[in-house]
């Protein structure tokens, strides 16, 4: 389900919906739900806010008015935050992504993977959106054991019961009939 995304995507009402919900719970204020989507997100100032919720004082200023470029710097101080609290930097979705409306989805995915990654924070004690995360499990074997694992055919390499060369041609054109 979670995966790069391209402009082709199709938005999901409802992924966007729970990623609302989540910014929503944390933020602890509602958020309009008149106003479209992409059109709430696009200036970043809930996405900031979001952040300083999530990491306090991690953005210090906020443009809350002024030219597309400074609103662009909120999306852009989103970015660096999510990135420096433990997003994964390929799932953080790129300015044009949100401010041009370019992959709305994405924008969508990036809000889910926050919500991924708080939940594996200790510091973090807010609502729970999407799995949890997978957590390291290390296997430790013993010498006796590896040493036996030398000796097993993986099946990894498959069979050659009844194995022969039929069918290969090296060097010999295939033909091909309509």
């Amino acid at each position: 389900m979670f995966q790069a995304l391209n402009a082709r995507t199709p938005r999901d009402p409802e992924l966007e919906a729970q990623a609302l919900d989540w910014i929503e719970a944390n933020l602890g204020e509602p958020v309009s739900r008149t106003t479209p989507y992409d059109d709430l997100l696009r200036d970043g100032i809930i996405l900031c806010k979001l952040m300083n919720k999530l990491m306090p004082g991690c953005i210090k200023k906020i443009d809350t008015k002024g030219s597309g470029f400074a609103l662009m710097q909120n999306i852009e101080r989103f970015q660096n935050a999510a990135k420096q609290w433990g997003l994964p930097i390929n799932e953080v979705f790129q300015t044009v992504d949100l401010w041009e409306k370019k992959n709305i989805p994405q924008v969508t995915l990036c809000i889910h993977a926050l919500a991924r990654v708080a939940q594996t924070r200790p510091d973090y004690t807010g609502p729970v959106l999407g799995p949890k995360m997978a957590e390291k499990h290390e296997r430790h074997f013993t010498e006796e054991q590896l040493a036996e694992a030398k000796n097993a055919v993986s099946l990894q390499y498959g069979t050659n019961k009844g194995a022969n060369q039929s069918g290969i041609n090296i060097g010999k054109s295939r033909s091909i009939l309509d």
